[in-house]
């Protein structure tokens, strides 16, 4: 997927989860502001359908769209620290 960055993977060519190589890119923080926010620092990872909008994919799994979350926290703040992520996305997942 040219043009789009993540901080979060190298491989924005795969699913996270099962390797698939059709891929749509999810914004690990959604919503219509987030989005920009995911945009700007690469808060995005590839993910097959069926992992990214299918009945167990992330919009619809809360224990995976969490967990998900969680590692883009923690990456983010490996890289900006908490106060920025605090600042900019306003909610703890961890």
């Amino acid at each position: 997927m040219s043009g789009i960055k993540s901080i979060l993977t190298d491989d924005l060519d795969h699913c996270l989860i099962c390797g698939s190589p059709y891929v749509e890119i999810h914004h690990c923080i959604y919503g219509t502001a987030n989005r920009k926010i995911a945009d700007r620092y690469g808060l995005v990872i590839a993910l097959c359908r069926e992992h990214h909008t299918g009945p167990h994919g992330v919009h619809f799994d809360p224990v995976l769209d969490r967990d998900i979350k969680m590692g883009t926290q923690k990456m983010f703040e490996r890289r900006y620290g908490r106060d920025k992520w605090m600042e900019i996305v306003g909610r703890n997942y961890l």
